[in-house]
């Protein structure tokens, strides 16, 4: 399972925000900005922070994107 974040910086990007500006208006903390800045999972508590900081909705922000599966085709190739 994995998470995009890449919305969140052309939002910001849109605003004419930095992270630094995030961080402030949203009072999470660096870690967050950190494990979002690698596309890992943060709490839904620092998402929503920034959803009232940003007065947007959460996808927004984040995107779920799956692991990809092995197709039958690739399984049987190999």
């Amino acid at each position: 399972m994995a998470w995009s974040y890449e919305r969140l910086w052309i939002l910001l990007i849109k605003k004419k925000m930095k992270k630094i500006d995030l961080l402030r208006v949203s009072k999470i903390n660096a870690n967050a900005l950190s494990r979002m800045g690698k596309d890992l999972p943060v709490t839904m508590d620092n998402l929503g922070k920034i959803c009232k900081a940003l007065n947007c909705e959460l996808e927004d922000i984040v995107q779920y994107v799956p692991d990809e599966e092995p197709s039958e085709d690739k399984a049987a190739k190999e």
